[in-house]
């Protein structure tokens, strides 16, 4: 079970949900810029969250499947068509032999993810598929697709994916190279994506470290992501963040959705691909909940901060979380009622 690369696209990579466990060691967590959107993905196929799949950033690949396959597509909508015919994001969809999976202008949105059913098999680096382009370790290679490439697939692995496969495979009577469920994610599932350009930020240690000006304007001036922003950091522009004083501060661990500011006075947030430590001063914490809403903001866009307290910020991950899981059940019910219905 293989797809073939006709076109890598602008950055296209295998992710899962990140390289845990090795910071201490330098080694960076990488993994999905948008977590949720590829929980999801994975969700839909009868996938496990971490099983790998594929990060494609604005400009998507052109993909032929060798063989039959069960995915999914969530996150940004590109324009996604199978064999010219435009495709439903956020629901599982059977891919005949031969097929071709194209992408076009975004719509909406940066990055999405493509789910196959049983996952792309490719190695485990330090408890991970994930790809680490600028260390060159994890996914295909360690680096990201290109031309020619040749994608294994893994065997279907669960219940779900033998089912949604039988299931799929037996209405594939039309002479398109694909067929798909009735049904998608609620809308629910999706709102969080209404707000993008605003983030939720907890403050950080250096907070109190800058003018009062700086800390309104903070919080009332709307930052440009700049066009050399990647997935190592999302680089900000607008009006200079002053210190009170200058400090020297020691090199100390951070995380994904650090907001650094450097001496220029333009914050930069860290993301997947950031460093293990860092030694400038740290004006705040994005909330964990909008990191899957920042990372689908397109550089050139603006965002707006918005102070939150770590007590909401947690309850609003919770429900999130929450949300998900309700949506596993949900899919496990619809797919059983799938059989019984075929088989009634």
């Amino acid at each position: 079970m293989t797809i073939e690369v006709l076109e890598p696209g602008l950055s296209t990579t295998v992710q899962d949900l990140g390289r845990y466990g090795f910071q201490e060691y330098g080694v960076v967590v990488s993994g999905v810029m948008d977590e949720y959107a590829a929980k999801i993905a994975n969700a839909l196929v009868g996938n496990n969250d971490d099983d790998p799949l594929l990060e494609i950033t604005l400009i998507g690949p052109t993909l032929v499947f060798k063989s039959e396959a069960i995915i999914s597509i969530c996150g940004a909508d590109l324009s996604a068509k199978i064999d010219g015919v435009d495709i439903t994001l956020w629901r599982p969809v059977y891919i005949k032999p031969g097929s071709v999976l194209t992408f076009g202008r975004p719509i909406e949105g940066c990055r999405c993810y493509l789910a196959v059913a049983g996952g792309y098999d490719v190695p485990i680096v330090m408890n991970s598929s994930s790809t680490y382009s600028r260390g060159a370790i994890g996914g295909y290679h360690g680096r990201p697709l290109k031309k020619d490439d040749l994608l294994k697939i893994n065997e279907f692995s669960s219940e779900n994916n033998k089912i949604l496969l039988r299931y799929l495979s037996e209405l594939s009577c039309s002479k398109s190279g694909f067929t798909s469920v009735s049904w998608t994610v609620s809308s629910q599932i999706k709102e969080i994506y209404r707000r993008k350009s605003v983030i939720r930020f907890m403050k950080g240690p250096q907070y109190f470290d800058f003018t009062k000006k700086s800390l309104e304007n903070f919080e009332t001036i709307p930052f440009q992501v700049k066009t050399n922003s990647d997935r190592m950091g999302y680089r900000l522009q607008s009006t200079k963040l002053e210190y009170n004083q200058k400090k020297d501060l020691l090199s100390e661990a951070v995380t994904k959705g650090t907001i650094q500011v450097p001496h220029d006075g333009q914050p930069i947030i860290l993301m997947a691909d950031c460093q293990t430590i860092g030694g400038y001063p740290k004006i705040g914490y994005v909330a964990t909940v909008d990191l899957p809403i920042l990372s689908q903001v397109i550089p050139g866009e603006k965002i707006s901060f918005e102070e939150i307290s770590l007590g909401d910020a947690q309850k609003l991950l919770i429900n999130r979380e929450k949300l998900v899981k309700q949506l596993k059940i949900g899919l496990f019910l619809a797919i059983r009622r799938m059989v019984h219905g075929a088989t009634g």
